[in-house]
C-alpha cells in the first residue's frame, strides 16, 4: 500500500508540475542541457550555465550541421531544445522538429499561411512555438492557433482566435511565440499599424477551449466584452476620447509575455496606439490605458492586479511589446523582485514585478522626444515639439518607430550582472497626415507617410553617421553603460549570454560572432552568408555542448529600409538552422556569382501631379513590403525591376486582382481603386527611371 500510494504521489505531483510549465523560475534543467522554453527559463534571462565553450576554447568552434529552410524571406524564432529534438518555426510559419544531434528533419508541418502574409506588418515571421506535454504550440500568421503531436507534427486541435467583429481579421496577425503557462495557451496578436484592438487570450492547453480574454484598449462606450479586461472598464476609458473604437485602438500584445510562479503572476508588455497618431486616435486627450504599458494579471482568470504605462498618450509607435527579464537584484541595499524591460522609446526600465513600482528609467541610445522620467511621478518629461500633431510641423524624432530597442531578444548574466542588448540610435520625421478615416487591411497611421525618393552617396554618408547599432551591455544596478561595441549596420540580432563568459550575437553583416561578456571584445566569428536577427541559444548532448541559431535576414528593417537597409551589405541569403560545436568541421556551400541587375524602366511620361499622388499611395499600401524609395533590401521584389509596371494590365492584375496572392501579395481590391493603381504605377516608372539615371545605384 505504502509503495502504491507513493506512486500515486510522484503521479500527483507530475501532473501538477506539467499543469505548471514544468520548468522551475531559474533553472530549465539543473544541468542547462534543454533549451525548454523561449527564454529558456521562466525568468527569460536567456542565460545559460553552460560553459564547454568558453573564452579560452570558442576559437575551436566551428559548424557542426545546418538545415536549408527553403526560404529567403527571413528568420525571428527562437528554437526551442527538448530531449534531443530542436523544434523551429521559420517563415511563413513552417514547422520542423530536427534531429538536435545530427541535424535529420523528422517531420514538418506547413500551415498554408502565405495568402495571409501580407497582414503583418513587417513580414511572414515567427519568433517561436512553445512545447509542453507532448504538444507544439503554433501562432499562425492568419490568426490560429495550432497544438501539433510533437512526435509527428500532425494536428491535435486548432483554433481560430481573432474577434469577428470589428475591426475585420485582415487587419491582424500572430507573430509571436505563445507561452503555456498552468495547463494554458498564453497568446497575443498584432496589426496595430493597420488598425487593430488589442488583446491576449488564454486557452487550455489540452482541448484549445478558450478560457478568458483581457482587451488592452476598450470598446465602443456602452458595451462590455464578458471578458476579464470587464472589471477596468470604467478606469480604462476615461483616458479615452474622441471615436478610437473606430480605428480599433491598437495595443496588440504581438511578443513579451512572462510568469513568475512564486508571485503568480503574469506580466505582458502592450503594443502602440492604433492610428499612431494620437491627435487622430484620441483628440489628443488621455493617456489611453492600456497602449504602450506592462500590464500584470492572474494566469488563471485574467484578474488585472497592476499595470505600469511607459508611454503615455503614445503617438510614435513606441510598443512596450519589448522582450521582459525577471530576476532579483540589490537596489539600494535591498532585494528587489524586479522586471526589466527596453522597450522602443530609448529608456531602460526596471519594475518591482511584485507592484508594478518604478524603480529606475534611464536612456540607453539618443532620446530626443523626451529629456528624461520623473521617478516621482513616473511620467516622461516630453519635449513639446515631439507631438507633431499639435505643432503643425514635421519633426524629427528620436529613436525612430524602429525603436532604440525592438524585438530582438536581450540576456541577462547572472555571472556578470549585466544585461546585453542590440541598441540602435536613428532618427526619423514624424507629420500629421494619411486617411482621416479607417481603411482595412492598410497602414492606418494618421502620419505623413510617403514613398520617398533616392538619396544620392552624400546624402547616405550623412544619414548613415545618425543612423548607428551597437551590442550594449548595460548594468541595472549601476544604471549605465559597461561597454558597447558599435556594429556595421542599426539593425541586428538578439543576444544569448552563457556560463562560459560569453556573449553571442549575429548581425546585418552576415556574421555570427562570439564576444568576451566582460568586456565586449570579438573572439570568434563565422560567415553566415546571410544577415542574422534571431536569438542563438545554446544546449548539450552526451556531454557537448552546441550553439544554434536561425540564420535569414528579413523583418522590418530589411523591408522598410530601402538604401539604408542594404548598408554595409545587402543581408539577404539563404536561410538556415546553423548548429556549432567545438571541432566542427562543416562547410557552407559557396554562394553562387549574383551579377547586378541593370534597370530597365518604360520612358516616364506621368505627370508631377500624379507621381506626387502616387508617392503617397505608395507609401500607405506598399511600402512595408517593398521597401522606401521603393529600393527593396530583403526578400520581397523590387518593383523598380518589375516587368509589371510596363504593363498597366498586368500591374492591375497582380494588385487588385490578386493574381500572386498564393506566394503572399493579396490583392488590393478593396483598398485601391484603378485611378490609385496607376498612380503608383506613375511613382514606381518614375523611382526607375530615377536611379537609373543615377550612375547604376538602381543595381542590385
Amino acid at each position: 500500500m505504502k509503495g502504491i500510494a507513493g506512486l500515486a504521489w510522484m503521479a500527483g505531483m507530475i501532473a501538477l508540475l506539467s499543469a505548471c510549465g514544468g520548468t522551475d523560475r531559474h533553472s530549465a534543467t539543473r544541468d542547462g542541457a534543454d533549451w525548454p522554453t523561449t527564454g529558456r527559463t521562466l525568468d527569460a534571462q536567456r542565460f545559460s550555465p553552460l560553459n564547454s565553450i568558453n573564452r579560452d576554447t570558442v576559437g575551436r568552434l566551428g559548424l557542426a550541421w545546418s538545415v536549408d529552410l527553403d526560404t529567403n524571406a527571413g528568420q525571428e524564432a527562437t528554437p526551442i531544445m527538448r530531449d534531443g529534438t530542436l523544434y523551429i518555426i521559420s517563415a511563413y510559419d513552417v514547422v520542423r522538429a530536427v534531429d538536435a544531434r545530427t541535424g535529420e528533419v523528422r517531420w514538418t508541418y506547413d500551415p498554408q499561411v502565405r495568402a495571409a502574409a501580407a497582414r503583418s506588418c513587417c513580414g511572414p515571421v515567427s519568433r517561436g512555438v512553445a512545447v509542453e506535454n507532448g504538444l507544439v504550440y503554433v501562432g499562425a500568421l492568419d490568426g490560429r492557433l495550432i497544438a501539433l503531436n510533437a512526435q509527428d507534427g500532425t494536428v491535435r486541435w486548432q483554433v481560430q482566435t481573432l474577434d469577428d467583429a470589428w475591426p475585420p481579421a485582415v487587419n491582424y496577425s500572430i507573430t509571436g511565440a505563445p507561452r503555456v503557462i498552468k495547463g494554458r495557451v498564453i497568446i497575443g496578436n498584432g496589426g496595430a499599424e493597420f488598425g487593430a484592438r488589442g488583446f491576449i487570450t488564454a486557452y487550455n492547453a489540452q482541448s484549445g477551449k478558450k478560457e478568458w480574454r483581457f482587451y488592452t484598449v476598450p470598446g465602443k462606450p456602452g458595451t462590455r466584452d464578458n471578458a476579464a479586461s470587464d472589471a477596468m472598464l470604467g478606469k480604462v476609458q476615461s483616458t479615452w476620447n474622441g471615436q478610437w473604437w473606430r480605428w480599433g485602438g491598437g495595443g496588440t500584445v504581438w511578443d513579451a509575455i512572462e510568469y513568475d510562479r512564486e508571485l503568480d503572476l503574469l506580466y505582458f508588455g502592450v503594443g502602440n496606439g492604433s492610428p499612431t497618431n494620437h491627435g487622430l486616435r484620441s483628440d489628443g486627450k488621455g493617456d489611453n490605458l492600456f497602449l504602450a504599458s506592462i500590464v500584470a494579471v492572474r494566469p488563471d482568470t485574467g484578474e488585472y492586479v497592476w499595470h505600469y504605462q511607459e508611454t503615455p498618450a503614445e503617438s510614435w509607435d513606441y510598443t512596450a511589446t519589448q522582450p521582459i527579464i525577471l530576476a532579483d537584484l540589490e537596489i539600494g541595499g535591498k532585494m528587489r523582485k524586479v522586471l526589466m524591460q527596453a522597450p522602443k522609446n530609448g529608456f531602460f526600465y526596471i519594475l518591482d514585478r511584485a507592484t508594478g513600482e518604478l524603480l529606475s528609467a534611464d536612456p540607453i541610445a539618443k532620446t530626443t522626444w523626451a529629456s528624461h522620467i520623473d521617478l516621482k511621478t513616473g511620467r516622461p518629461v516630453e519635449n513639446p515639439d515631439a507631438r507633431y500633431y499639435r505643432t503643425g510641423k514635421t519633426t524629427i524624432l528620436y529613436p525612430s518607430s524602429g525603436g532604440a530597442h525592438n524585438w530582438q531578444p536581450m540576456s541577462y548574466s547572472p555571472q556578470t550582472g549585466l544585461v546585453y542588448l542590440p541598441v540602435m540610435e536613428m532618427g526619423i520625421p514624424l507629420s500629421q497626415g494619411g486617411s482621416q478615416t479607417p481603411v482595412p487591411g492598410v497602414y492606418n497611421t494618421g502620419t505623413d507617410m510617403q514613398g520617398g525618393t533616392a538619396w544620392n552617396a552624400e546624402q547616405l554618408k550623412t544619414i548613415r553617421q545618425n543612423t548607428k547599432g551597437f551590442l550594449m551591455a548595460w548594468d541595472p544596478v549601476r544604471r549605465k553603460v559597461a561597454w558597447k561595441r558599435e556594429l556595421a549596420a542599426n539593425f541586428n540580432g538578439g543576444v544569448l549570454s552563457t556560463g562560459g563568459g560569453l556573449v553571442f550575437q549575429g548581425n546585418a553583416e552576415r556574421k555570427f560572432a562570439a564576444y568576451d561578456a566582460k568586456n565586449g571584445e570579438l573572439l570568434w566569428q563565422f560567415d553566415a552568408q546571410t544577415g542574422i536577427a534571431a536569438a542563438p541559444i545554446t544546449y548539450a548532448i552526451d556531454g557537448i555542448q552546441y550553439v544554434a541559431v536561425m540564420a535569414g535576414w528579413g523583418g522590418a528593417w530589411p523591408m522598410l529600409g530601402g538604401q539604408l537597409a542594404e548598408q554595409p551589405v545587402n543581408g539577404v541569403g539563404p536561410n538556415r538552422l546553423l548548429v556549432f560545436r567545438l571541432d566542427g568541421k562543416g562547410i557552407l556551400p559557396p554562394l553562387p556569382n549574383a551579377a547586378p541587375r541593370q534597370l530597365d524602366p518604360p520612358t516616364e511620361t506621368a505627370s508631377a501631379d500624379l507621381i506626387a499622388r502616387g508617392n503617397g499611395l505608395y507609401g500607405e499600401n506598399c511600402l512595408r513590403c517593398h521597401g522606401m524609395a521603393a529600393v527593396s533590401a530583403s526578400m520581397v521584389p523590387d518593383l523598380r525591376h518589375s516587368g509589371a509596371i510596363h504593363s498597366a494590365d498586368a500591374f492591375n492584375q497582380i494588385v487588385i486582382g490578386g493574381a500572386l496572392k498564393d506566394q503572399g501579395m493579396p490583392g488590393f481590391r478593396t483598398q485601391i481603386t484603378a485611378s490609385d493603381l496607376e498612380a503608383i504605377r506613375a511613382y514606381l516608372i518614375h523611382r526607375a527611371n530615377q536611379d537609373a539615371k543615377n550612375n547604376g545605384s538602381g543595381t542590385r
